[in-house]
């Protein structure tokens, strides 16, 4: 069963254009390693806020990621641009 790392966070604009390159930077390290991320989705929401989903293979995938999420540089760099920040996992169920 596929899993997701769900974030929300805001960016503020004079930092989005660096944000994105180091969530590129951080993506692609972590696939290197954890070839199980499927795929990451950021959308802008309306309220401006950012939600990030990150879909895995498996939860056991994606927990051997975040267990070694100290050995990604790029994870703190990247976050250092954001604000408010909040994370969620979940399985998915039902897919259509």
């Amino acid at each position: 069963m596929s899993a997701i790392r769900s974030h929300r966070y805001s960016v503020a604009p004079a930092d989005l254009e660096e944000f994105l390159a180091r969530r590129v930077s951080l993506i692609a390290t972590i696939r290197k390693g954890h070839p199980g991320l499927l795929s990451a989705l950021l959308v802008r929401l309306d309220d401006g806020v950012y939600s990030d989903t990150w879909r895995w293979e498996s939860a056991a995938q994606m927990g051997a990621a975040l267990a070694a999420i100290a050995t990604f540089p790029e994870a703190p760099l990247t976050m250092a641009l954001t604000q408010d920040a909040t994370a969620a996992n979940g399985l998915i169920i039902d897919e259509r």
